[in-house]
């Protein structure tokens, strides 16, 4: 299973005590698909959505650990808390589909 950190948006990270910092992941919601629809992370990095649709959109995760509303012209942010796999979707357009493949440090 992996663990998902929900951050709001706007907000700054705090540094980890190692002085490694975390990566922020850009996908965009465009034209009815997240680009990348794919992407690779390291555990602590921050994924963050943008939708750049005209629809309401959002990225929720099959296994239930997360479901975020993305307004049009909005962001949301997640941080990533351990490694595997997570196949994600728009509720309001099962054919939207994205993954998030988390690898640790």
């Amino acid at each position: 299973m992996v663990w998902i950190l929900p951050v709001l948006a706007g907000l700054a990270l705090a540094g980890s005590a190692s002085g490694a910092e975390a990566d922020v992941i850009k996908v965009d919601i465009a034209k009815m698909v997240y680009l990348p629809a794919t992407v690779t992370v390291k555990v602590g990095d921050t994924i963050e959505w943008t939708n750049s649709d005209f629809l309401a959109h959002t990225a929720t995760d099959r296994a239930k650990a997360f479901d975020l509303n993305l307004p049009p012209g909005k962001t949301a942010r997640l941080v990533i808390g351990k490694a595997g796999t997570i196949s994600y979707y728009c509720r309001y357009h099962p054919n939207m589909k994205g993954s998030i493949v988390a690898v640790a440090k």
